[in-house]
């Protein structure tokens, strides 16, 4: 039993283009939103799609997040301790807190925060070998490309089972790092070079028989699984549209600060 283990949720069953475009266009809609309270409605509905359709577990969603939480720690309080502003809190030698900092401070965090649930969201509830078909079939990615894409993710492991066999094989035979640059130029050199032989000569072989099946034909071919449209695509492009209307009707008449947008004009 896999200790990945999760609940298939109708987002899990999205059309992965769709799911993709759409959380592209999240990602710009975030990108250009001003208004610090319409980001934080926005936050809260892309956070509400996470906790209750990834289909994963409570501890293992607040265990990914940890990670965005120092991100979004670090991110405002650089803009918040050392940005520009007319209405002074604080000021200790280089540190200058101001209330417009402080805003575009948390703006900012809030836009790192948005951006890492629309990637984790859309990691969490897509299956690589389903997006790459989808985009073959819908978006016309030449087969060649996907097919090598797929091979690169399934080498990935691969390498990794390699890079710790030579890594034991380097301790059986009593071979030490030495310090300074010229031991990480030796170790450097001990891995790097089989490594790099191994891949080349396993990616010289994949090439061969990519060629021998003749993956470079796009015309007439057959997939082993059919990605299609269905109307759990519409019901994921209604939920963007009513969380971004929402929200800036929300910011708008139901504001959380006094400050609406958060750039500074001189």
């Amino acid at each position: 039993m896999s200790l990945f283990t999760f609940e298939e949720t109708w987002l899990h069953r999205v059309n992965p283009s769709v799911k993709l475009i759409l959380s592209v266009g999240m990602f710009f809609v975030v990108l250009f939103t001003d208004n610090i309270n319409v980001l934080v409605n926005m936050t809260i509905a892309q956070l509400l799609l996470l906790l209750l359709f990834s289909g994963h577990p409570l501890s293992r969603l607040l265990l990914l997040l940890l990670p965005f939480g120092l991100v979004f720690v670090s991110s405002s309080m650089s803009m918040m301790l050392f940005g520009k502003g007319d209405t002074t809190w604080l000021r200790w030698g280089l540190v200058h807190v101001t209330e417009e900092s402080f805003f575009r401070g948390l703006h900012i965090g809030l836009k790192t925060v948005n951006m890492a649930l629309t990637g984790l969201l859309f990691a969490l509830t897509t299956k690589p070998v389903a997006l790459f078909y989808s985009l073959m079939q819908q978006c016309k990615l030449p087969p060649k490309f996907a097919y090598s894409f797929m091979a690169a993710l399934r080498l990935m492991p691969i390498m990794a089972d390699e890079l710790r066999t030579l890594r034991m094989a380097l301790k059986v035979r009593g071979v030490k790092r030495r310090a300074g640059l010229a031991g990480f130029y030796e170790t450097l050199r001990l891995y790097a070079i089989p490594l790099l032989a191994q891949s080349i000569r396993r990616a010289q072989r994949i090439a061969v028989a990519m060629e021998a099946k003749r993956f470079s034909m796009a015309r007439g071919r057959t997939y082993y699984y059919r990605i299609g449209f269905s109307l759990r695509d519409v019901y994921l492009l209604l939920f963007f549209a009513a969380a971004i209307s929402a929200s800036i009707y929300a910011g708008q008449h139901l504001p959380y600060f006094h400050i609406g947008d958060v750039r500074y004009k001189v």
